[in-house]
């Protein structure tokens, strides 16, 4: 119990007080058909289409995790968005990442994976900030990616 309320102080402190904007992941079973739409606009709030950064679980949900980019795929709700992970892990043949190249927001230029085997719901409180908008045809594998795994 102790390293539960340790780990809910530091999201109370990372988020001011508060763990309701906390990104978690989703099970894709629990959100019926997803409408995945391409509409970036900068205003610094997330939009489909645009790669912002967010602290992310780690798999073992163990209340460890990483601050990294997430593409946003959908909007959810007024101020929660569905997103997937980015990596620059190598994943080629891998059919729970999709190749999307370098890009803007990995300021290495290193190539990217958009991670579609796991789904998470960021809170517009809970981004960071936005790290660029990914081009209508990439953002579009990503979609197709989604569609044909979770047939939405």
């Amino acid at each position: 119990m102790a390293v539960v309320s340790r780990i809910f102080s530091v999201l109370r402190r990372m988020f001011g007080g508060t763990t309701s904007v906390a990104t978690v992941q989703v099970d894709p079973r629990s959100l019926g058909r997803v409408k995945l739409t391409y509409s970036p606009h900068a205003d610094r709030r997330p939009d489909p289409g645009e790669v912002v950064w967010t602290w992310v679980p780690y798999e073992e949900n163990d209340g460890r995790g990483k601050d990294r980019p997430v593409l946003i795929v959908s909007r959810l709700a007024a101020t929660t968005c569905l997103a997937v992970a980015l990596t620059s892990k190598a994943h080629d043949r891998d059919r729970g990442a999709v190749a999307l190249g370098p890009g803007a927001w990995d300021q290495s230029g290193r190539p990217s994976w958009a991670r579609i085997d796991r789904l998470f719901e960021v809170h517009d409180g809970g981004m960071r900030r936005e790290g660029a908008a990914l081009d209508a045809r990439r953002y579009g594998l990503v979609a197709t990616g989604l569609k044909a795994r979770y047939r939405w």
